[in-house]
């Protein structure tokens, strides 16, 4: 097995040198914007974000038709909710009125019955 070889200056110059013109060539074969395959790739890439912004509009669309639906769910409750108070309202002032005229009926027997033995003295 041969000795290890430390490069000197020139060897380690020629190498990023040529490295360095690797990556030039690299650049100057790729393809220009006027190449076929590139705007099939950025018609690809056009195609893909307008398809994108579609879904994101009906996503949008659709949780603004869900907050409405729950919104009028909501609404609904709430009347359903007043028509229920109304109506137990209702009911208690028809109780409480059949309560008052009964305590007045009874009060005026109860005077009735204190005038008669007012009388009778």
């Amino acid at each position: 097995m041969p000795a290890f070889k430390h490069a000197d200056f020139n060897d380690r110059a020629s190498a990023a040198a040529k490295a360095k013109q690797a990556l030039i060539e690299k650049f100057r074969s790729r393809p220009g914007p006027d190449d076929p395959s590139v705007q099939a790739k950025l018609a690809e890439r056009l195609a893909v974000a307008e398809a994108r912004e579609k879904r994101e509009q009906e996503r949008k669309i659709a949780k603004e038709a869900d907050a409405a639906r729950l919104a009028a769910e909501e609404a609904e409750r709430q009347a359903e909710a007043v028509r229920k108070a109304a109506e137990k309202t209702a009911e208690e002032i028809a109780r409480k009125a059949a309560l008052l005229a009964l305590e007045a009926e009874r009060k005026a027997a109860r005077d009735a019955r204190y005038a008669a033995r007012k009388a009778r003295r």
